[in-house]
């Protein structure tokens, strides 16, 4: 019963850390140019100043929690604006929709927040403990003086990184110059400063230590893609009929037969998940391309064609195997699919700028006090009692006047304001309590519920705003 070989196999297996080595090339250069520029717009785009107006923040793009409000730039969302956010959403979720099924996992491969900063990790490794072998062999050095020391240069500096990059993302939410002031003066809120910690150690640990481990076990997209994906999509493969049989001895006997594929690995070894592409689509492959380069490499080197390993679709595998040319990557991008999803995604970017565009400065939403739904006065008229929002989006403050369009006579009247007229502070939302008041014997007194409409208009810009309510008599 002891017997080592009677206890069930496990089910799991240890990671085995992967240590990708330096490649040059067109796509580690676009990678690089990618990184610099989504960094560079993260860090940066914070402290970008806006002029608004002096009651406004002056932060071009700032999410402004404390007054429910998101600025971008010369856009202003507002709470009841919502869908443009949703809009945004689907417009995302649509474009992802669209690139997968032309390129594959080509947002993972370039585009992807755990990609780029588990490539600046990398890079800071690399720059600390050399390329690839040198990683292997400090992993499995002994600790001694200089393993400890370079660990901990690179933990420190990822830790670095991890607080510029939690730092920044603070930054959105409040002015960066402010905020960045009460945080070296320690006089920040503890939610900002927990805000930081957790978003350290998380970006330490997603892009220092897990690594291609989010991709593979994390990330739900690998799961979905294959949806989005069919025969005519370009991503990253092996062409298996040039490269095969593989064989590393090119003047031995029989070395005419081999394929074009030397058995170098070098695409295994620059690979930043540690797969071989050479068996075949994998769930792992975020399409990042390294492993054309380090392929196209070597194929120079040994004087063979390059593009062995390179972005394929499906369907011109067997093509080229027949010795028939490929189709041209146009044919591949603009297909029925990939033109019904931009037709989608054109569809809700055109009606997001059409609301826009057209939206009001100014708006109200009207909500009739339920309890009770009506009042009757001594003289036997009939009063309902309406909560009114004003909102003033015009930037400073005006003067809203307020009326009642009903089909019979009905009187309005404002608590605690003699007239009509409503004082609206700039860029804010004004709560007013309203009262319609109807004369006895009225079809709007006698009838249960009679629709109503209640109407702003702004003094200085002379907009209006309306928002259609019920006005509740007493049925005879």
């Amino acid at each position: 019963m002891n017997d080592e070989s009677s206890k069930p196999a496990s089910l799991y297996a240890a990671r085995e850390p992967v240590f990708p080595r330096k490649v040059k090339g067109k796509f580690r250069t676009l990678k690089w140019r990618l990184m610099g520029m989504m960094l560079g717009i993260y860090y940066i785009l914070p402290w970008i100043r806006w002029d608004r107006g002096p009651n406004l923040p002056d932060q071009a793009v700032l999410l402004d929690m404390a007054h429910r409000r998101f600025f971008f730039f010369w856009i202003e969302i507002w709470p009841h604006e919502f869908y443009f956010i949703a809009g945004l959403l689907i417009m995302a979720g649509l474009g992802l929709f669209l690139f997968t099924s032309a390129l594959g996992r080509v947002w993972c491969g370039y585009a992807c927040p755990q990609t780029v900063w588990t490539d600046l990790f990398i890079m800071v490794e690399r720059w600390v403990e050399g390329d690839r072998n040198a990683r292997i062999r400090l992993l499995k050095a002994r600790w001694d003086a200089r393993k400890i020391r370079l660990r901990l240069t690179k933990w420190a500096i990822w830790l670095l990184i991890g607080a510029a990059t939690g730092g920044a993302w603070v930054f959105y939410f409040a002015d960066a110059p402010t905020l960045a002031h009460d945080l070296v003066t320690g006089e920040a809120s503890p939610i900002a400063y927990g805000f930081i910690i957790s978003l350290t150690a998380t970006t330490f640990f997603f892009g220092g230590i897990a690594r291609e481990q989010i991709c593979i076990y994390a990330c739900p997209w690998p799961r979905i893609q294959a949806a989005m994906m069919d025969e005519e999509t370009l991503t990253v493969g092996y062409r298996a009929w040039r490269g095969e049989p593989r064989g590393k001895h090119r003047k031995s006997e029989g070395a005419d037969k081999l394929g074009d594929c030397i058995d170098c690995r070098a695409c295994v070894n620059v690979c930043p998940t540690g797969i071989d592409i050479r068996d075949g689509q994998q769930l792992e492959c975020i399409t990042c391309a390294l492993c054309i380069d380090a392929c196209d490499d070597i194929m120079t080197k040994i004087g063979k064609p390059r593009g062995l390993i390179d972005y394929l679709a499906v369907s011109d595998f067997e093509r080229e195997k027949a010795g028939k040319p490929p189709r041209k990557i146009w044919q591949h991008i603009f297909r029925l699919r990939t033109m019904i999803y931009v037709a989608l995604w054109g569809a809700v970017g055109l009606g997001m700028l059409v609301a826009l565009f057209i939206r009001t400065d100014i708006g109200l939403s009207v909500a009739p006090v339920r309890n009770p739904t009506f009042i009757t006065l001594s003289d036997g008229s009939i009063r309902n009692a309406y909560d009114v929002r004003l909102r003033n989006m015009q930037g400073s403050d005006t003067v809203f006047s307020l009326s009642a369009e009903a089909g019979d006579e009905v009187t309005l009247s404002i608590e605690g304001i003699e007239g009509t007229q409503v004082n609206a502070a700039a860029d804010e939302t004004t709560k007013v309590r309203l009262y319609l008041t109807s004369p006895r014997g009225s079809a709007l007194s006698s009838a249960a519920s009679s629709p109503v409409r209640i109407r702003i208009v702004s003094e200085k810009s002379g907009s209006s705003a309306f928002a259609d309510t019920v006005f509740n008599g007493k049925e005879n």
